[in-house]
């Protein structure tokens, strides 16, 4: 019987791996991997490593969950080192609680590697603090891959008062989220901060405010990050690290190293 070991990819940029994580994807006999991991992570593996994509394509899985499942019952029989291989962190919005409590079913030794989560790194790498001294003292993370209407799922009233909201897949659904803020009670004109393909060298920002997506919402492409809360409006100052950066704002493209052009 091998052992499966739950691994978090980070928010993109393999840099941002943890030494554990490297360490076992270069052990590994198969790796199980997601389509938010980045592909040049997968360099770490040995020569002879199987590699099994079961990333989610278009909201549905290429592969259903209980597939993984069995795939990860499978090769934990055959192999001794198995990788499932996940983005961000495997237990935030990863589903990687349900995969080991699977393998606890099924006795199957395994072992949490943590990764570094996105819904921190990736504003961190756009100037934008979660917490700042007479700003935010207080955030909270919340999916918003489920509908606006399934209350029981996500009760946005309960988001009113948090200084800093991050809303992790959250771009589909960013008009109807924006709208159901604004009901709850938050201030229309807050502003707010998409993050694409973030810490990667496709990170682009789009600043906004709550009012300007719930009636006309920017373009946005998914991986991003949804940041909601008065510390957006630090990143103008806190950006200058990542010369690379680019911020879209009210229809002007503005990079930190060239200046403004036109969108």
């Amino acid at each position: 019987m091998g052992k499966v070991y739950i691994v978090g990819a980070g928010p993109g940029d393999p840099d941002l791996l943890t030494l554990k994580a490297v360490k076992v994807l270069s052990q590994a006999d198969v790796i199980l991997y997601d389509r938010l991991v980045n592909e040049d992570i997968l360099n770490f593996k040995k020569e002879n490593c199987k590699l099994i994509y079961v990333g989610k394509e278009d909201g549905k899985h290429t592969i259903p969950q209980e597939e993984i499942n069995k795939l990860l019952l499978f090769y934990a029989k055959v192999y001794k080192t198995v990788v499932r291989l996940k983005g961000g962190d495997p237990f935030i919005f990863g589903r990687g609680g349900e995969e080991a409590l699977f393998l606890e079913k099924n006795r199957i030794p395994y072992e949490i590697i943590p990764g570094i989560s996105s819904f921190y790194s990736v504003p961190e790498y756009a100037g934008i603090p979660l917490t700042f001294r007479g700003i935010s003292s207080s955030f909270a993370v919340v999916t918003g891959h489920e509908t606006v209407g399934k209350q029981r799922y996500v009760n946005w009233k309960a988001f009113k008062d948090v200084d800093t909201l991050v809303i992790l897949m959250g771009v589909k659904n960013r008009q109807k989220i924006a709208k159901a803020l604004i009901e709850a009670g938050r201030n229309p004109y807050e502003p707010v901060a998409f993050i694409e393909k973030g810490t990667t060298e496709e990170q682009r920002v789009i600043i906004s405010t709550l009012k300007e997506v719930a009636q006309n919402p920017p373009d946005v492409n998914p991986p991003a990050v949804f940041v909601v809360g008065k510390v957006v409006e630090l990143h103008e100052k806190l950006k200058a690290f990542n010369e690379n950066l680019e911020v879209i704002k009210n229809g002007i493209v503005k990079n930190a190293s060239t200046g403004y052009t036109t969108h």
